[in-house]
């Protein structure tokens, strides 16, 4: 079995989705030690943003290329290979101004290959990345999971759903810790919470292909 562990904050040694996202790691090779782990920092190997040399991807096979847009599809190439051989995917998503970490965006928007990770047919779209388990880790400063306005305002979550569904993924269980801002005992309870939640979604077998 292989999981695929992927964190996106800027934090560094503070953050609190690494922090969770290393107990989950370490849970789940805990219970399923024949896992093999291969480890991908956002922050620190950053994808470029998408730009018009990333279209490469929609370019018809054999057609010339920039330099620039041979980079772009070899790191395409890259990170969607990666993802999709993993059989686990564990991902650290903290809330930066109510969405995810702008590199994150980046590498998910890597991964939105069509004929790869999502296809279109004529009922609609097919995911082709079925059969994994992702672990969306997610850290938020305030609470927005317990009312309507808050979960209005929060396109962390719902959006790493939405996206990775859309590939195909339907095994998908989270971790929250929120109000990790807003004092010591928020915090202490949150990172409580969450310590039980990791429990939870590392303790039944993975998903496979």
């Amino acid at each position: 079995m292989k999981l695929l562990h992927v964190d996106s904050s800027v934090n560094g040694a503070a953050s609190v989705s690494r922090g969770l996202t290393r107990q989950v790691v370490e849970k789940w090779v805990e219970n399923h030690p024949e896992t093999v782990v291969e480890y991908l920092d956002l922050a620190v190997q950053t994808p470029p943003h998408f730009s018009a040399d990333s279209l490469v991807l929609r370019r018809p096979a054999g057609d010339s290329l920039t330099e620039a847009e041979q980079r772009e599809k070899d790191l395409a190439e890259k990170l969607v290979s990666q993802f999709l051989s993993a059989d686990v995917v564990v991902v650290g998503a903290p809330l930066y101004n109510f969405s995810i970490p702008s590199q994150l965006k980046a590498w998910i928007d890597r991964l939105a290959q069509a004929g790869r990770t999502f296809r279109y047919t004529q009922n609609g779209p097919e995911g082709l990345a079925g059969g994994k388990t992702l672990i969306a880790v997610l850290s938020r400063g305030g609470i927005y999971s317990t009312s309507e306005a808050g979960q209005a305002m929060e396109h962390q979550e719902s959006y790493l759903k939405t996206v990775f569904g859309f590939f195909g993924v339907t095994d998908v269980r989270v971790v929250r810790a929120e109000g990790t801002d807003m004092g010591a005992d928020s915090r202490e309870a949150a990172l409580r919470t969450a310590a039980e939640q990791i429990n939870a979604v590392t303790d039944t077998e993975a998903a496979t292909a």
